[in-house]
């Protein structure tokens, strides 16, 4: 192509030939940014080999970078209303194809299946801020075939998927993310790299997904977390007692003993291996 989508000229051309409103209530935010955009492609470790799935695409600003380095592009758009804008702007690459729909009600892995060779595949997504942790969670729960997640989110969000123990950004999010998966930070995107342009700054996190997942069981695993996070300033002891595990202090306090954990310590004090070996001592219970 002769410009790129991502120049804030041509968007705005594209915007206003379709006289096309931005929805604050689906979070629509286009990056147009080159360096961004290529930066996204370059430290995701986008290749021809690659298939990808993208969730929100907008009018393809992204898309079109995540073309023109990758084997085949299916990105899945909510708005039936930028469908004709996607029809235009993406028209010259043989590689990408539209999917209109709801990412949270598609089933993925017949979508990977039918459009993507079954994967492997990574997802690339700038995702709108209110839905990021459900989408997240969908990805990386419904076991599909993804070699990695590469999401723009809100900074403090970001901040949270990638803090690790004794910080005050560590919590039950950050434990769903390592147990999936590696997190880390490749970029960052400062709030005047959109349009519209939001109130706050984003950062690109990358989670490639773990070979194999902690031996342990799920639903445990996971009521433990949520229930020593959900009084994140009380001991262990009192925020395992009162949470959604439904067993006495007693026995809390005998799960605690046994994994070698001190009671009075707080969640935040703890790493993934330690919530393992708790949950591990309680798996027997009838939780």
């Amino acid at each position: 192509m002769d410009r790129r989508l991502y120049s804030p000229k041509y968007v705005k051309e594209i915007v206003d030939k379709y006289e096309f409103q931005f929805s604050k209530s689906l979070g629509q935010n286009f990056l147009i940014d080159g360096n961004i955009l290529k930066n996204i492609s370059k430290a995701g470790g986008i290749t021809k080999e690659d298939f990808i799935l993208e969730v929100g695409p907008g009018i393809g600003t992204l898309t079109e970078e995540l073309a023109l380095n990758a084997k085949k592009v299916v990105a899945i758009e909510l708005d039936e209303n930028l469908l004709p804008i996607l029809d235009e702007t993406l028209n010259a690459y043989d590689n990408v194809e539209i999917v209109h729909g709801d990412v949270l009600k598609i089933d993925l892995k017949k979508l990977i299946e039918d459009k993507l060779e079954g994967g492997p595949i990574k997802v690339v997504a700038n995702l709108p801020y209110y839905i990021t942790t459900p989408i997240i969670g969908k990805l990386l729960e419904e076991n599909l075939n993804i070699d990695s997640i590469i999401v723009m989110v809100q900074k403090e969000v970001a901040d949270r998927i990638v803090a690790s123990p004794n910080n005050k950004e560590y919590g039950a999010l950050s434990l769903f993310i390592n147990f999936y998966s590696h997190p880390e930070i490749i970029l960052k995107a400062p709030k005047t790299v959109f349009m519209p342009q939001p109130k706050i700054d984003s950062s690109v996190v990358k989670l490639t997904i773990k070979e194999e997942l902690p031996d342990v069981n799920r639903d445990v695993f996971f009521k433990v977390v949520r229930s020593a996070f959900n009084k994140r300033r009380k001991t262990l002891l009192n925020s395992l007692s009162s949470g959604e595990l439904g067993l006495e202090k007693k026995v809390i306090k005998d799960t605690l003993e046994k994994a070698n954990i001190p009671a009075n310590i707080r969640a935040e004090n703890l790493n993934i291996e330690d919530f393992i070996k708790i949950s591990k001592t309680l798996s027997p219970l009838d939780i």
